[in-house]
């Protein structure tokens, strides 16, 4: 992840550096396991996490998305692939949440 972290993410760091080593590895250690590559798995995690509903997971896989050579438009096909699934409310919102990002 870049230097942007956020806070929450660096003090649960500071206060639980083994547990935030584990989690780490296994986000790692599941995007290694198989044949896709890294800008996909990075599409599919903001997929689930428009899913989720949570802003700080989704703009932080959008991130990861873009930077693992996603264009902007995969970035928004891959949260418009999920509405039927999550519902358009779910996935309107994202798409809210990510144009934040791109437009800043």
């Amino acid at each position: 992840m870049g230097k942007d972290r956020p806070k929450h993410y660096e003090r649960l760091r500071a206060e639980h550096p083994d547990f935030m080593n584990a989690v780490e590895a296994l986000g790692q250690a599941a995007a290694a396991a198989g044949p896709l590559d890294e800008k996909t798995v990075r599409l599919i995690q903001l997929g689930a996490a428009t899913a989720m509903r949570s802003e700080g997971s989704v703009t932080s896989h959008a991130k990861r998305a873009l930077a693992s050579g996603a264009t902007a438009a995969e970035v928004r096909h891959a949260i418009m692939a999920v509405t039927s699934t999550t519902g358009f409310p779910t996935a309107a919102a994202a798409l809210s949440w990510v144009e934040k990002q791109l437009d800043g």
